[in-house]
């Protein structure tokens, strides 16, 4: 059983892909997760508070301590992290001429932290998945303060942003399930360990319906901006990946780390970029609800590219790594 989890978790890219296909043509499929609410919340915020609270499950005090062991790979991948993707975002808004709705979902999926996804592809690429997971962890903890910062600076020059709202959103939907999927693997620590076995293809399948409700309902935004929306995002994470990889092999980290953090640093937490990009607070700065519509979009492509990005990368990288082997 745990084999076949692992296996559809490791084609996690194929699962998005498909999904949003299944959104595109038959919308009304998936566009009822935008509009259902759960206990006063969005479903989206709840689903993406499921990841997180997954993610706080596979943690242990072990992950927290490694940060410690790798300072060097940890500070230079959360540096790039919360520097490349930024200042590529906005100046690919800048530079598009991207609709102000779209400028800004753009920018808002650049600040966040990498996602769980990242440590499937660095797995398969053979990277350094110790350092993966640490990244994850140490990124998606600093984001809590960083994105709402970075998201204000940054998308302040299309419109203003309540950064204290977003400061709460990031607690609410990332510090709090977090927190408690660490507390309940402390204290519960066999039935968690046997439900974080599958939360990693949960997480997946969570991550293809918010998506794919997205999609979904902005099937007609999508088709209307669709050449330069489809460029801008494919022209984030290329840059996130290539930058990725070659800024920390100036800076002398070995074949693996360098291919670890062009993951991270190219792999965005899309999920977390719709989910606060759909919160009421976020859509209030819009004075038009057609812009405000708009700012979502950008994280559903944007799950689209970094999975499949990621896993062609893998590919080449996981045929090199054996090559390595066979040569050493």
């Amino acid at each position: 059983m745990q084999r076949i989890v692992e296996r559809a978790t490791a084609l996690f890219a194929v699962w998005t892909v498909l999904g949003v296909g299944w959104a595109w043509i038959v919308p009304a499929h998936f566009t009822w997760i935008t509009t259902t609410q759960v206990a006063g919340q969005s479903l989206i915020s709840v689903l993406l508070g499921i990841i997180m609270l997954g993610m706080g499950l596979t943690l242990t005090v072990e992950d927290f301590a490694r940060v410690l062991k790798m300072p060097r790979g940890v500070a230079a991948g959360v540096v790039l992290q919360f520097t490349v993707m930024p200042l590529a975002g906005v100046s690919l808004a800048l530079m598009s001429g991207l609709e102000t709705g779209l400028a800004v979902g753009l920018i808002l999926v650049s600040c966040c932290p990498g996602g769980t996804a990242s440590n499937v592809v660095a797995y398969l690429a053979r990277a350094n998945l110790a350092l993966s997971v640490t990244m994850t962890m140490a990124s998606t903890l600093v984001a809590i303060v960083m994105t709402p910062l970075l998201t204000g600076w940054l998308g302040g020059v299309f419109i203003a942003i309540d950064r204290w709202a977003l400061f709460q959103q990031m607690v609410a939907i990332v510090l709090v399930p977090v927190v408690l999927g660490v507390a309940m693997r402390r204290l519960l620590p066999v039935i968690t360990r046997k439900v974080a076995k599958v939360s990693p293809l949960v997480s997946v399948v969570v991550v293809v319906l918010i998506v794919g409700g997205i999609v979904g309902v902005s099937k007609s935004l999508i088709e209307a901006h669709f050449g330069v929306l489809l460029l801008a995002v494919f022209a984030l994470h290329v840059v996130g990946f290539t930058l990725g990889y070659l800024l920390p092999r100036l800076l002398g980290f070995a074949a693996p780390e360098c291919r670890t953090l062009s993951i991270e640093v190219g792999m965005q937490n899309s999920g977390l970029g719709a989910s606060l990009a759909s919160a009421p607070s976020f859509v209030s700065q819009f004075s038009n609800p057609m812009q405000a519509a708009l700012a979502p979009v950008p994280s559903a492509i944007s799950s689209v590219y970094h999975v499949v990005i990621g896993s062609f990368l893998a590919g080449i990288w996981a045929r090199q790594a054996r090559s390595e082997n066979d040569v050493g």
